[in-house]
């Protein structure tokens, strides 16, 4: 189907200062494209101006983790601060769809108020190329920014160049998210996706994304991702040791290696880790404000 969700796209972490957060995923093994400052529209109907926000990326073959902070206080913050309030960690949820168009249609019968495709943009690079992106988000949603979006230039997003991570993470495999409130954030997030959701058996609700070559990179292939939607009481369970900083509140995700996260182990010595069920957990403290397990 063109008109539901097909895969996780990104993720995004949020800090004030972006020196400190890059320092720490490089020192997870996550190797991370140039600084890049963002432009785009505030509305549909306004003009692209450049943006306070900037980001580094670690680009894998399916989905990529987004590092962003305010790269210039005296320029449009894209929320940031108001996400920071909130606490340092993750905050962006971005989810694949392959037909944008058919994506708004779906959400404008379902009642939502999207005022139309948001069209942004920003260097890969400083002086480089230009990467353009359609996005639909989901108006002003409590667990932070969460949205569909289609790249329209993939190919220039997914550079090889910055995708050898000593890691060896591959996919953005799946997103946990919390709140005290689950059943609330599983309706939005099904009625933003198209796709039903399901009893997580943690304690909550699952969405399952069936993928589509391509669809989170040049490179993806076709595999299934997920978000949960868990109890603040399952949370530990999934991800040990943790306790929600606000509800609802983006905890962490799971990384996909290609060797079932021995490099990762090796890179992670030094760094205090804790065995999860998915893999081995990389507490908040030293990702950012997000746990990261790598599977």
């Amino acid at each position: 189907m063109t008109n539901v969700a097909v895969a996780l796209d990104h993720v995004g972490v949020a800090a004030r200062d972006l020196g400190p957060l890059t320092a720490a995923y490089e020192r997870l093994g996550f190797a991370l494209s140039p600084i890049a400052q963002q432009s785009g529209r505030r509305r549909p109907d306004l003009p692209v101006e450049q943006f306070g926000s900037g980001n580094r990326c670690a680009f894998l073959k399916h989905g990529y983790i987004e590092l962003i902070a305010i790269l210039d206080p005296a320029l449009y913050d894209n929320t940031l601060n108001r996400f920071l309030d909130r606490y340092a960690g993750m905050h962006i949820l971005a989810l694949a769809v392959t037909d944008a168009e058919a994506n708004l249609a779906r959400l404008r019968a379902a009642g939502l108020d999207i005022p139309g495709i948001a069209w942004l943009e920003r260097p890969v690079e400083t002086g480089g190329p230009i990467a353009k992106f359609a996005r639909l988000p989901f108006p002003d949603p409590p667990e932070g920014r969460v949205q569909l979006i289609k790249h329209l230039t993939p190919e220039l997003v997914w550079n090889p160049r910055w995708m050898d991570h000593t890691n060896k993470a591959e996919a953005l495999e799946e997103v946990i998210l919390t709140a005290a409130e689950p059943a609330e954030t599983a309706t939005r997030l099904s009625r933003l996706t198209g796709l039903p959701v399901e009893p997580d058996p943690a304690g909550g609700f699952l969405l399952r994304f069936p993928g589509a070559a391509g669809a989170a990179g040049p490179f993806a292939p076709v595999m299934e991702t997920r978000v949960r939607m868990l109890t603040e009481a399952a949370l530990p369970n999934v991800l040990p040791g943790m306790t929600p900083a606000a509800s609802p509140f983006m905890a962490g995700m799971v990384i996909r290696t290609s060797d079932g996260g021995a490099a990762a182990r090796q890179v992670l010595k030094g760094i205090p880790t804790v065995d999860a069920p998915a893999g081995v957990m990389v507490a908040p403290a030293f990702a950012g404000g997000a746990a990261v397990v790598f599977a």
